[in-house]
């Protein structure tokens, strides 16, 4: 399972997943889509509060983790972020791991 892999900083040389991993670990990423190469998912909150609640945790983990995901807040309660690994031009392990840990802080 991918929120129990090893944190993201502690990942040897990043290497670009190829079509078929991506695919196997979608499927362990549920509410997560790919998007032209991307990995994304859009979230609505119950209001803006929350949100940024939201948002503001995600920066933390995301700075705990050495990984920034792209994201933005529209239509005042939906939060949108797009994962992707720049030094592969492409996806890796590191994106799927973050994302199954911004899952984890959705059941909070």
């Amino acid at each position: 399972m991918l929120i129990k892999e090893k944190d993201i900083a502690s990942v040897g040389k990043v290497k670009a997943l190829d079509k078929n991993q991506v695919s196997k670990r979608l499927k362990e990423l549920p509410g997560w889509e790919l998007k032209e190469g991307k990995l994304e998912r859009v979230i609505q909150f119950k209001d803006f509060a929350q949100a940024m609640v939201f948002v503001n945790q995600l920066a933390e983990l995301a700075e705990k983790e050495n990984h920034h995901p792209d994201f933005s807040v529209f239509s005042w309660n939906k939060v949108k972020i797009s994962l992707y690994t720049h030094d592969v031009n492409g996806l890796s392990e590191k994106d799927f791991i973050l994302a199954a840990k911004i899952s984890e802080l959705l059941k909070i």
